[in-house]
C-alpha cells in the first residue's frame, strides 16, 4: 500500500482504501486478509519439527557416545567380531529411541507454548459490518476502521479520521520519549517527517490518552514497524529454576566423570578390553549425567501453563509460574476482580431516594419513590441525569447470543443501562447531541467532563467522586428548578455519599453546566457546574473469591485490596470478603500514601490490608515496600498507569476482559475472566508445578544415582575381570530410556496433592534439591545399587544360575535394578503423602507408564532377537521371585521414611 496517507485527508485515504467510515464487511476484511496476509511480523519463529528433533543430538555425551559406538562397531569390523558391532547398533537404536521420546516431550510443549502465545495476542476494535467488533489483532487488513482508546496498542499503520484529546506513545519507534497529540484534520505535506506526521497512528505504539478513530493504511512488515524489522515478541527466558538446574547438572556431570574415569581405571586394570570399559563409562556418564534438567523444566511448565489456561490465567512469561508458587502477597483491585464486575445502579439521589430495578446489563427495569413507580414525562431532572451520564460516557451495551454485556468499563456501562431502562437510546443520543470536546477521566482528579451540542446549545457533563465533583459545583438541581449550593448543602451531599458508601455502593456524582459562551480548554470548562445528584451502583462479591481469598489464607499468602473507591465502600467489600475482620478493618486512603514517608508506609503494611481512594502511582510504592520486607508480591492492575506497577511486582497480573493492551503487555499473567478466583488457582497451578518439577528431578537423580553407586561399587567389590562391568553399556542405556522416560513423564503430569494450599509459600532462596532431599536421594540410589548387587550376589549363593553365571546373574541384577526404578515411581508421587492416602488409581498415566515400561523390559529378557542383542539370560519364576520382592525394598523404604518424616514434623 502506498505511504502517503499522511499527505491525504480522512475522507480520501477511505476512498483511496475503498472503505467508509463504517469499516468493512466481514466478506471484504475475509478477502483482503488472504491478499494481504496475516498482520505479522514475518520474524516470528515457526516450530520445527525437524529442528527439534535435531537438537536431541546436539547434548555432548549423547555426541560421545554416538562416536563410540561408531568405535566399537569398527573394532567390530575390525576383529570381525559380531558382538562389538551388535552393540554398536543396539547403543545406537537407543540414542534414536531416546531423540523420538525427547522430540516428542520437546515438540509438544513448543506447541502448547505457541497455543498459550495466540491466546495471550492482542487484540483490536475495529468497525466491522457497520458494528464495533474485537477482532484478534492479526486479522486487521487496509481499509479496516479501528477505535482507539486509552491504553490500546495500536496493531497497524492508520490514517486518523477522529481524534478526541489523542495522544500516542512513539518511543519505541521514533525514540520521542513524550508522548506526541494526534489531529485528524490536518493534511501534512508529502515530505513530512515520520514524527511529524501527526494525522497518523503508528503500529507497536500505544495510546497514551483520549480516544479516536482510524482507517487501516498497513499491516505486518508493510507497516513503519515492520519497515525496520523490529522484533515485537521479547526473546525467551530461562528461569531461575533452569538455571539453578543446569548449574547442578554440570556439577554433578563433574562428579559422574569422575566416577567413570575410576570405573574405566579400575576395569583396565584388571584386563578388561580398554574399549569395552569406555564404551560402559561413556553409557554410564550419559544414562547417570542428568544433562537434560533444564528440558525438564520447559516441559513441566508447559503442562502447567496448559492446565492454567484451562483455568483462565494465561502465562505470558516463564519465570513467573516460578514466582507464583512462592507469592506471599497479592495485593487486588476490588471492582470486577473481586466483584462480578456487573454494576447495577440501585439508587439514585437528588434530594430524595429514587430506587432502581433490573439486574445485571439487561436494559429493564423501573424507577421508584417508596414503592411508586415514576412516570418519566413529569421528571425532567431525572431525565437529565441519565442523559448526563450517558453522554459522558465511552462504554457501550451490546446483546451478544442473548445475553446483554458492556464494552468499556462496568461502571459506565451502568449508567448506559439504567438510562435505557428510561427509553434513552445511547447511540440515538450520541448523534444528536455529538461530543465536541472532552477531559478524560484522570486517576488523580477522579472525574470525567465532556462536551457536546445539544439543540444549538454547547452542554458541558460531569462524572466521577462526589469529593471531586461537588467542589466544582455552584447551583443544585431540584425538579425544575435550579438553586445555590452553599456550603451547608454541599457538607450534606457529602455526608449522602458517605451513608451510601458506607453500604456498599459505588458513587458517582453527575454535574451539567452550559457552556455555550465558554473557551473548549479545562480550567475554563470544569467550574461553575450544578449538581445533578449522586447515583450509588453496587457489584456484588463473587462468591467463588471469597472462597479464594479463605484459601489464600490457608496458604500463608496475604491478600491486599487496593481500589480507587470510597473507604466506607472499600471497608464493606473487604469485611464482606474476610480481606478485613471486625476490630482489624483499618483503611488507609491516598491522601495518607501520598505524604507518608517509607519507614511510615513500611509501619502501616504490618496491619492494613485495605487501601481506597488510591491513584495508580501509589500502587508501586506499596510494592516497593512490600519487597523491601522480603515479599514476593502479585500485583493486580487494568490501566495504563497501572503498567508500572504490574512490571515492578514479580507477578504482574493484568485483566483479560477490562484490561488495556499496555497494562496486558507489562503483566506476566493475564486473567482471562478478570476473577480473583483465577489467581489464587494460578498459585495452585504454580506451587503443583514447582512441587512435580521437584518430584522429577529427585526421581531422575534417585535413579541416576542408584546406577553409578552400582557399578562404582561394584568395581571396588568384584575382583574377577569377568564381573566387570557390572551392568553393560547397552543395559545402562536401556535402564536410562525406560525408567527415565515414561514413569518421569508421568510424574510430570502427578495432579496437584490435596494438601498443596495448607502449605507455606515455596521459598525462592532453596535450591531445586536441599541437603535433607540430598541425603533422601543418595540414600534410596544406595537402596537401588545395594538390591542389584545383593541380586547378583545371590543367583550364585543360591545356585539359581544355568548355562552362562555370569550372564544369567548380570540379567537378575538388571531386572532388579529396573524393576525397583519402576516400582518406586509410585512412592516418587509424593515426597509426603504415602501411596495409601494419594490412592493407587488417582494418576492413571504412571500405571500406563510402569505397565509399558515393565513389558519392555520383559521383552529384552524373553524375545529371542532382543535377548541376544541386550545379553540377558532367560530367568524362571526362581529368579522373579528374588527380583520382585528386592524391587520392592526402594518403595517399602521411601513410604516408611515419609511416615517417620511426618511423625516427627519433618515432612
Amino acid at each position: 500500500m502506498s505511504t502517503e496517507f499522511h499527505a491525504m485527508s480522512g475522507e480520501e485515504a477511505l476512498n483511496a482504501l475503498g472503505s467508509t467510515e463504517r469499516g468493512l464487511t466481514s466478506e471484504e476484511a475475509a478477502e483482503r486478509l488472504k491478499r494481504y496476509g496475516p498482520n505479522e511480523l514475518s520474524e516470528g519463529r515457526a516450530i520445527s519439527p525437524l529442528l527439534i528433533f535435531l537438537d536431541q543430538f546436539k547434548d555432548y555425551m549423547v555426541i560421545i557416545l554416538i562416536f563410540a559406538a561408531l568405535i566399537s562397531a569398527g573394532i567390530g569390523v575390525w576383529k570381525d567380531s559380531a558382538e562389538e558391532y551388535l552393540d554398536a547398533g543396539i547403543i545406537m537404536v537407543i540414542v534414536l529411541l531416546n531423540a523420538v521420546l525427547g522430540f516428542v516431550q520437546n515438540y509438544r510443549a513448543e506447541k502448547t507454548m505457541q497455543a498459550l502465545r495466540d491466546m495471550a495476542a492482542p487484540r483490536a476494535n475495529v468497525m466491522r459490518d457497520g458494528e464495533e467488533k474485537s477482532v484478534p489483532s492479526r486479522e486487521l487488513v487496509p481499509g479496516d476502521v479501528i477505535v482507539l482508546s486509552t491504553g490500546d496498542r495500536i496493531s497497524a499503520d492508520a490514517r486518523l479520521l477522529e481524534a478526541a484529546n489523542l495522544k500516542t506513545n512513539e518511543a519505541s519507534l521514533t525514540g520521542e520519549s513524550l508522548p506526541v497529540s494526534k489531529n485528524a484534520v490536518e493534511v501534512l505535506p508529502l515530505d513530512a517527517l515520520l514524527s511529524d506526521r501527526d494525522n497518523m497512528v503508528f503500529s507497536g505504539c500505544t495510546v497514551d490518552h483520549g480516544r479516536g478513530r482510524a482507517v487501516v493504511t498497513s499491516t505486518g512488515m508493510l507497516t513503519q514497524l515492520g519497515n525496520i524489522a523490529r522484533m515485537v515478541q521479547s526473546e525467551e527466558e530461562s528461569t531461575p529454576l533452569q538455571k539453578k538446574l543446569d548449574r547442578l547438572g554440570k556439577q554433578l556431570g563433574a562428579m559422574v566423570l569422575g566416577v567413570c574415569a575410576f570405573i574405566f581405571t579400575v576395569g583396565y586394570l584388571r584386563g578388561v578390553a580398554a574399549e569395552e570399559m569406555f564404551l560402559t563409562s561413556v553409557s554410564l556418564a550419559v544414562a547417570a549425567i542428568p544433562e537434560g534438567l533444564p528440558a525438564v523444566v520447559t516441559i513441566s511448565l508447559a503442562l502447567g501453563l496448559q492446565r492454567m489456561a484451562k483455568r483462565k490465567a494465561v502465562m505470558r512469561k516463564l519465570p513467573a509460574v516460578e514466582s507464583l508458587g512462592s507469592a506471599t502477597v497479592i495485593c487486588t483491585d476490588k471492582t470486577g476482580t473481586l466483584t462480578k464486575g456487573e454494576m447495577n445502579i440501585r439508587e439514585i439521589f437528588m434530594g430524595e431516594t429514587v430506587n432502581v430495578s433490573g439486574e445485571g446489563f439487561e436494559p429493564r427495569g423501573e424507577f421508584l419513590v417508596q414503592g411508586e413507580t415514576i412516570d418519566m414525562a413529569k421528571r425532567e431532572d431525572l431525565a437529565m441525569l441519565l442523559v448526563a451520564g450517558a453522554l459522558c460516557n465511552d462504554s457501550s451495551l451490546y446483546l451478544e447470543e442473548g445475553k446483554w454485556k458492556v464494552r468499556g468499563d462496568p461502571t459506565e456501562g451502568a449508567l448506559i443501562v439504567t438510562a435505557r431502562k428510561a427509553g434513552i437510546d445511547e447511540m440515538e443520543l450520541g448523534e444528536n447531541s455529538p461530543r465536541v470536546f472532552e477531559i478524560s477521566f484522570d486517576s488523580v482528579k477522579k472525574r470525567m467532563t465532556t462536551v457536546h451540542a445539544v439543540d444549538g446549545r454547547k452542554m458541558a457533563f460531569m462524572k466521577g467522586a462526589a469529593e471531586s465533583v461537588v467542589p466544582l459545583c455552584t447551583r443544585r438541581r431540584v425538579r425544575e428548578r435550579d438553586l445555590d449550593l452553599d456550603k451547608g448543602t454541599a457538607d450534606s451531599l457529602m455526608a449522602k455519599n458517605n451513608e451510601m458508601a458506607g453500604r456498599a455502593l459505588r458513587v458517582l456524582a453527575i454535574a451539567v453546566r452550559d457552556v455555550t459562551d465558554v473557551p473548549l480548554e479545562e480550567a475554563a470548562v470544569e467550574r461553575d457546574f450544578t449538581f445533578l445528584g449522586l447515583v450509588g451502583m453496587i457489584d456484588a462479591p463473587r462468591k467463588e473469591a471469597v472462597e479464594a481469598v479463605r484459601k489464600c489464607h490457608t496458604a500463608g499468602i496475604r491478600v491486599i485490596m487496593i481500589t480507587g473507591d470510597h473507604e466506607l465502600t472499600a471497608r464493606a467489600i473487604a469485611l464482606e470478603m474476610g480481606i478485613a475482620e471486625p476490630g482489624r478493618d483499618k483503611v488507609v486512603n491516598g491522601r495518607v500514601l501520598e505524604t507518608a514517608s517509607d519507614e511510615e508506609l513500611a509501619d502501616i503494611l504490618k496491619d492494613v490490608n485495605v487501601f481506597a481512594r488510591v491513584a495508580p502511582e501509589h500502587k508501586v510504592r506499596i510494592v516497593y515496600a512490600l519487597q523491601a520486607r522480603g515479599e514476593i508480591v502479585a500485583m493486580t492492575g487494568d490501566g495504563v498507569n497501572d503498567a508500572p506497577a504490574l512490571k515492578k511486582a514479580d507477578i504482574g497480573v493484568a485483566m483479560g476482559i477490562t484490561g488495556t493492551d499496555v497494562s496486558k503487555e507489562a503483566s506476566q499473567m493475564v486473567l482471562m475472566d478478570d476473577n480473583f478466583a483465577s489467581i489464587v488457582n494460578a498459585v495452585e497451578e504454580g506451587r503443583g508445578v514447582y512441587d512435580n518439577i521437584r518430584k522429577f528431578v529427585a526421581f531422575l537423580l534417585s535413579c541416576n544415582s542408584g546406577e553409578v553407586i552400582a557399578m562404582f561399587a561394584a568395581s571396588l567389590i568384584f575382583v574377577d575381570p569377568e564381573y566387570i562391568p557390572f551392568l553393560l553399556p547397552v543395559h545402562l542405556l536401556w535402564m536410562n530410556l525406560v525408567t527415565d522416560g515414561l514413569p518421569a513423564l508421568a510424574l510430570g503430569v502427578e495432579p496437584i496433592e490435596p494438601n498443596i494450599m495448607e502449605r507455606p509459600p515455596n521459598d525462592p532462596k532453596e535450591p531445586p534439591v536441599t541437603r535433607r532431599s540430598a541425603v533422601r536421594v543418595l540414600s534410596i540410589g544406595g537402596v537401588f545399587a545395594a538390591s542389584a548387587l545383593l541380586a547378583f550376589w545371590l543367583v550364585g549363593a543360591l545356585d539359581l544360575t544355568g548355562g552362562d553365571e555370569v550372564q544369567h546373574a548380570r540379567t537378575v541384577a538388571f531386572c532388579t535394578m529396573v524393576f525397583s526404578q519402576l516400582f518406586f515411581a509410585f512412592s516418587a508421587r509424593s515426597q509426603r503423602l504415602t501411596i495409601g492416602k494419594l490412592g493407587w488409581f488417582t494418576n492413571r498415566k504412571m500405571i500406563f507408564a510402569v505397565a509399558v515400561s515393565a513389558l519392555l523390559q520383559l521383552a529384552v529378557v524373553y524375545l529371542p532377537g532382543l535377548s541376544d542383542a541386550f545379553r540377558t539370560a532367560q530367568l524362571g519364576w526362581e529368579e522373579w521371585a528374588l527380583i520382585l520382592p528386592l524391587s520392592l525394598i526402594a518403595l517399602v523404604v521411601n513410604e516408611t521414611w515419609k511416615v517417620v518424616a511426618r511423625r516427627s514434623g519433618k515432612a
